[in-house]
């Protein structure tokens, strides 16, 4: 509750708060969007492929043309990493491989990493955390995306005295959604392929969305920035409105869905017929949490907390998420706290490649949202037991056996560089945080 005016501190002194930001997507977009917002934080370099696309995107929020001029546009991340004044890099690409590249290299400056890059984070993010610690920087989630916001709410709980039972977010589920491709993903937004195509809107990012990829890599940053578990048999994506969240995210034990209290999971939006859930979640994040007493139970009927029949159980959850136009709060406790918005310490959850469809060898991996697999929580010590390949690996590796539908692809199944720098990277964090 005192970043503003820690800034307002920086503006006056002539020391403003100088970010890197490389993606200049949506949500890099709506982060800039902010920026001629907020006094005392300067974006002096932006890093894109398309450094037109990058410039575009700064007319389009809103940028003055001096602004614009003032600002670098470069398509070589680690080149502006090394050279650049600034305090932040904000790693918004969606990339894992190139987000490991950018938080090293951000690290070895000395620079603060903001990981939008949730992919990368759950690809290796325990072991690049680790370092950024070890160089007395911040590695940090995104706040306004939401594995940060459910981060908060679970410190929240805890730091009031509560135990955490379960916490995620919400989304729009069916189980036939897993195995949508991008051909079909814009009937299941209400759009024309020709309405998402003029919009800017790509179809296998979308159905990322869709066919829980995302929801899994979210839940997984969760877990690991959280201490909390992962259910064993993957997410359950049970519907379930806010006014329900205290009833059904309980312990299966105490009436409710949940195999045993302190796990992350996604609530639908949809009820499993396909109509909408009374009050959904479907843009927000929760946290349900137990009363440690009878006198705290007590009080939340008192103070019209919605409870469960025995009155133990309670929920809080926030109703939505800005991704991009609240990314500030990290960046900016960061650069004047030295404090993440959720960082994982931990390896419990990873992410796991499932055929979307009888997979033939010879056939190439598509990765997250595409035509040939979709991300399935798993349990990090049930994903390295079963040499399960991660979501964010499964780019452009050839199958070398089949893989029937709805089976876990391993690493053995795939061709792959065992000197490629992402899988080393990524086989290094299993060795330093696997238990």
């Amino acid at each position: 509750m005192n970043l503003f005016r820690l800034l307002q501190a920086r503006a006056s002194a002539g020391k403003p708060v100088r970010v890197a930001l490389i993606g200049a997507g949506k949500f890099g977009s709506m982060f800039l969007a902010q920026v001629p917002h907020t006094p005392g934080l300067e974006v002096p370099v932006i890093v894109d492929i398309d450094r037109e696309r990058a410039r575009e995107a700064c007319r389009t929020v809103g940028w003055s043309a001096d602004r614009i001029a003032a600002t670098v546009f470069t398509d070589d991340g680690t080149r502006a990493i090394a050279g650049g004044a600034m305090e932040v890099v904000v790693e918004a690409t969606g990339n894992p491989a190139v987000g490991i590249r950018h938080a090293r290299a951000a690290i070895a400056a000395g620079k603060h990493i903001v990981m939008v890059n949730v992919e990368a984070d759950v690809l290796a993010g325990p072991l690049l955390a680790e370092e950024a610690r070890k160089a007395g920087v911040v590695y940090s989630l995104a706040y306004g995306d939401q594995p940060a916001l459910t981060a908060e709410m679970v410190d929240w709980a805890r730091a009031t005295g509560f135990r955490v039972v379960a916490a995620g977010k919400g989304t729009k589920y069916l189980p036939a959604y897993h195995d949508v491709t991008p051909d079909g993903v814009w009937q299941h937004y209400g759009l024309t392929a020709g309405e998402a195509q003029s919009a800017g809107m790509n179809p296998q990012m979308f159905n990322s969305f869709l066919d829980g990829t995302k929801s899994a890599i979210e839940m997984a940053a969760i877990a690991n920035a959280c201490a909390l578990d992962v259910p064993s048999e993957g997410l359950l994506f049970p519907p379930c409105g806010v006014d329900d969240l205290p009833h059904i995210m309980r312990p299966r034990s105490r009436g409710g869905v949940l195999e045993r209290p302190g796990v992350v999971e996604v609530v639908s939006s949809l009820e499993r017929d396909g109509r909408p859930v009374f009050r959904d979640l479907r843009w927000g994040v929760y946290v349900v949490l137990e009363a440690p007493n009878d006198y705290a139970a007590d009080c939340f009927k008192q103070y019209g907390l919605k409870t469960d029949a025995s009155g133990r159980f309670a929920a809080m959850y926030k109703p939505y998420h800005l991704i991009g136009l609240e990314l500030n709060i990290s960046v900016l406790s960061a650069a004047l706290r030295g404090e993440p918005t959720g960082q994982p310490f931990g390896f419990r959850g990873d992410v796991a490649s499932v055929a979307k469809r009888n997979l033939r060898a010879g056939e190439m991996l598509d990765g997250e949202g595409g035509y040939t697999v979709w991300g399935k929580l798993v349990p990090a010590a049930a994903s390295l037991k079963a040499g399960a390949l991660p979501i964010g690996l499964a780019h452009r590796l050839k199958l070398k056996h089949d893989v029937a539908h709805g089976e876990i692809v391993r690493w053995n199944d795939v061709e792959f560089d065992a000197n490629n720098e992402t899988i080393r990277t990524r086989k290094a964090m299993e060795a330093a945080f696997a238990k």
